[in-house]
C-alpha cells in the first residue's frame, strides 16, 4: 500500500475522532481501511511462508503445512 494512502487513512482516523466524517469520507475511510488489511495480510503470509525453523540438530524446516 503506498504511502500517501496510508497517510490519508490516518488523517480520516484523526478527524473521525472528532465525530466529523462525512459519507464520503466514511465510505474512503473503509475502503482504505480494507485496503490495509489485505496489504497487511499478504505481507504476513509471505513473511511465513518464508520462515523456516532451525532444530537443535540443525534441521531446517518450512512453517508451511506439507500435504
Amino acid at each position: 500500500m503506498e504511502k500517501s494512502r496510508i497517510e490519508r487513512l490516518n488523517e480520516l482516523a484523526k478527524k473521525a475522532k472528532s465525530g466529523s466524517l462525512t459519507s464520503s469520507e466514511l465510505a474512503e475511510r473503509d475502503k482504505l481501511r480494507k485496503e490495509y488489511i489485505e496489504a497487511f495480510r499478504s505481507n504476513l503470509k509471505a513473511t511465513l511462508d518464508n520462515t523456516v525453523i532451525v532444530d537443535a540438530d540443525g534441521n531446517r524446516r518450512s512453517l508451511r503445512k506439507d500435504n
